[in-house]
């Protein structure tokens, strides 16, 4: 079985940058890069002219929000002592950044630079708000909102059951936004497009919660693992991915997609044996490194393709 990564320690991060750096868990930015390519890749298959600079800070700024979430999370976690408790996490995949638990941050640092992150994309979304249309601010309100409401008191919706309804909305989002700077207007075109990328994405906070299942149970965080049974939850995971991929196949075979479209398909079949595992080892935390990569490489696997094939056959 491939070996997790190991935890950081104060004596990894000696310098401030770095340290606030590794705070945001850069790796998993990659998530909305991916959504804001596919939302840029569909544009331009449709025909948009894609404005470089435009372009280039809507990644910079979603990255910035998805930074902010990310922060927000670690706090939330350390304050309803959910991360504390979690001795079966995955590291890095789940049981937070461990950067409070271990000692690199306070909490008091940790929500203030939560803010400051998420105040910098606000203010940069403002500033896209007035170069593309008002329209974007609505979408760029509901963003926020559902990144906020997520883990934060008093709405806490990951805690109620409500997790995977923030992460479909809140990246699809980020296409529909990205699509939205180019595009000067609403359309149907990125939620069409984005659906399978914003479903894979769902399932990795799905699998992601098996691992941390007993210490959520323990601190009353009701998320869905939590809730259902674990061969229904085992269920959910093979009902998001076969979403995803009924999804994609809709799309090419009526026309929305062209053909060459189908190759994004390949990656969206590491969920197969990703569910087999966990059908396997639901149970067994120590056991589900792979099926979250699998998992992982799923999802960056098709926006990738997905995003190369759009851009190639662009109008």
């Amino acid at each position: 079985m491939t070996e997790s990564v190991q935890e950081p320690r104060p004596d990894h991060f000696l310098n401030f940058y770095k340290r606030y750096f590794a705070a945001t868990r850069p790796a998993f930015l990659l998530a909305s890069l991916a959504a804001c390519l596919i939302g840029l890749s569909g544009a331009a298959y449709s025909g948009i002219h894609i404005q470089c600079t435009t372009a280039l800070l809507t990644v910079l700024f979603a990255m910035l929000a998805h930074a902010g979430v990310n922060v927000l999370n670690d706090y939330f976690d350390a304050m309803n002592g959910t991360d504390a408790v979690n001795i079966e996490r995955v590291y890095p995949y789940t049981g937070g950044s461990r950067f409070i638990q271990n000692g690199l941050l306070s909490p008091g640092q940790t929500i203030i630079f939560a803010y400051l992150l998420l105040g910098s994309a606000s203010l940069g979304g403002l500033w896209l708000v007035w170069q593309s249309g008002i329209g974007l601010l609505w979408i760029g309100m509901l963003g926020m909102l559902i990144g906020w409401a997520y883990s934060a008191a008093p709405l806490q919706l990951n805690s109620r059951g409500l997790g995977e309804v923030c992460v479909l909305t809140g990246f699809l989002c980020l296409i529909v936004g990205a699509d939205y700077v180019q595009r000067h207007a609403f359309s149907l075109q990125p939620v069409l497009v984005g659906m399978p990328y914003v479903l894979l994405v769902t399932n990795l906070l799905y699998i992601n919660q098996f691992p941390d299942r007993k210490a959520d149970a323990g601190v009353g965080k009701r998320n869905l693992v939590v809730m259902f049974s674990l061969p229904v939850a085992v269920l959910g995971y093979g009902l998001l991915a076969a979403s995803a991929f009924a999804w994609l196949m809709a799309m090419l075979v009526t026309g929305k997609l062209p053909l060459w479209t189908a190759i994004s398909v390949v990656p969206v079949l590491f969920s197969i044996p990703a569910l087999l595992m966990l059908r396997q080892s639901a149970a067994q935390p120590a056991h589900l490194l792979l099926p979250i990569q699998l998992t992982l490489a799923s999802m960056l696997g098709h926006a990738l393709l997905l995003s190369i094939i759009l851009f190639w056959n662009m109008s």
